[in-house]
């Protein structure tokens, strides 16, 4: 059984049209990534309930520590997630049992030690992300339980990699739809005063509770040797080489959260100098939030397109390869452009669901429009990223993904919002939008020559300069 199961994984990998193993396998992923927003939205529309301006703008401070945790999560997951499909297709099953096995272990270390600096630099952080006074105690009743979590999310997130890798995305569907079904029934009992009444509080603990089941379930599959990829104590190899090939593969994807989660930052400190500035924070955390929902769209695709990439590549099956590159970039694109559509036209309902002050409403709406106005630009870098990562070319893809919510966003928001007030916060995102999309075009065929250089290589693949 076990066997016949690996076949058929295998030859949606190596065998099915890519389009159809890419949508096959994107589906699945999709929907766990829109239930693992469910987390954030769920909190965040709850919250909205309490009526309280400055509750939201506290979870709205605590996004950036969010964003820092996923693109931690994101180093070494993303990293493994690519190396053991590279390994499943050149046939080196005892290298992706080492590979899955060695991440995991890093990721329980790695969450236990975010859990303990988080709890010690709580306040610091807060205050850094644009906390001001009045939303200080709410923040750090939110933020502790966030820091809990990082000891089930770091390790789920990296057996969720593994189980993508091995085309097994049914299970983590069942594990964080699951999560996220029980944080939605939580939430109200830890929140209101029919419940527990423990507000902000309430609804981090009920998401920290739903974490660590979705980390029970994945524990459980992998155990019970239902997985292609098996978890191996004696197979947990730390050495310096796997640091660096796991690093530099998982670095881009790591990067793109890091950049937003200090874009996010650095538009709260922009907003924090304009008058209503709690008022701003308060509407731009909601708007992250939705943001959040089109990011796990794109890269629930790009989840169902980079395994049989990775697995092509390692095949050296160029034809194929170049079948499903062609496949994803014209679905991450309509697929942005079509989350850019309807956030244009439903931005003041979508904000609605969350709170009914007019000053928040007003901001937000135009805040949502010029977040997504040239929001392809997003699914075009993000997709050319996580390939730059499949072929080697792990540099180039630092820079990729550096570039939208980092070299080109900051500038703007930083001078902007000076000489045009909030004006200067819609316009920074189009700005550095428009200047995302010209450098990914430049890009393109590099990005084709470089895996067709490396694929007809023989031996250790090699990093390869973009020019």
């Amino acid at each position: 059984m076990g066997k016949e199961v690996s076949v058929n994984r295998e030859s949606l990998l190596g065998s099915v049209k890519p389009s159809k193993a890419i949508v096959k396998l994107a589906i699945p992923a999709t929907v766990a990534l829109l239930a693992k927003a469910v987390y954030n939205i769920v909190d965040t529309a709850y919250i909205g309930m309490l009526n309280s301006e400055a509750a939201l703008a506290a979870v709205g401070v605590t996004l950036p520590l969010l964003l820092i945790f996923v693109s931690i999560e994101n180093i070494f997951a993303a990293g493994a997630a690519v190396l053991a499909g590279r390994q499943l297709g050149a046939n080196d099953k005892e290298g992706a049992d080492t590979t899955v096995s060695t991440v995991i272990g890093i990721s329980v270390v790695i969450g236990a030690l975010l859990c303990v600096s988080g709890m010690i630099f709580m306040e610091p952080l807060l205050r850094m992300f644009g906390a001001s006074e009045a939303v200080m105690p709410q923040a750090k009743e939110y933020a502790f339980w966030m820091f809990i979590a990082a000891i089930a999310n770091i390790p789920a997130q990296s057996l969720n990699c593994a189980a993508r890798a091995e085309s097994s995305v049914k299970i983590t569907t069942v594990a964080v739809v699951t999560g996220a079904v029980l944080n939605i029934i939580l939430d109200p009992i830890f929140m209101f005063s029919w419940g527990l009444d423990l507000g902000v509080a309430g609804a981090s603990i009920a998401t920290t509770i739903s974490q660590f089941v979705t980390l029970a379930i994945l524990l459980w599959y992998y155990l019970s040797g239902r997985s292609v990829i098996k978890l191996k104590l004696k197979a947990v190899r730390p050495t310096k080489s796997f640091f660096k090939t796991v690093i530099a593969i998982g670095v881009p994807s790591a990067i793109i959260q890091i950049c937003l989660a200090v874009a996010t930052s650095m538009t709260n400190m922009a907003a924090k100098s304009l008058p209503d500035s709690d008022l701003i924070i308060a509407a731009y955390g909601v708007v992250q939030r939705l943001i959040l929902i089109g990011c796990y769209l794109v890269m629930g695709f790009m989840q169902g397109y980079q395994p049989v990439a990775s697995y092509a590549f390692g095949a050296k099956n160029e034809e194929r390869f170049h079948d499903s590159a062609r496949f994803a970039m014209k679905a991450s694109l309509l697929l942005s452009a079509i989350v850019a559509v309807i956030y244009i036209v439903l931005s003041k309902p979508l904000i609605l669901l969350f709170n009914r002050n007019p000053a928040v409403v007003e901001y937000g709406a135009k805040l949502l429009i010029s977040q997504v106005a040239l929001y392809p630009a997003f699914g075009l870098c993000y997709m050319m990223t996580i390939t730059f990562q499949t072929i080697g070319a792990s540099k180039f893809g630092v820079f990729l993904s550096a570039i939208r919510q980092g070299i080109f966003y900051l500038p703007f928001i930083l001078i902007l919002p000076k000489f045009l007030g909030i004006r200067g916060i819609y316009f920074a995102q189009p700005a550095a939008d428009i200047l995302t999309v010209v450098v990914c075009l430049l890009s393109y065929k590099a990005m084709k020559r470089i895996a067709s250089e490396n694929m007809n290589e023989t031996g250790t693949l090699k990093e390869k300069r973009v020019g």
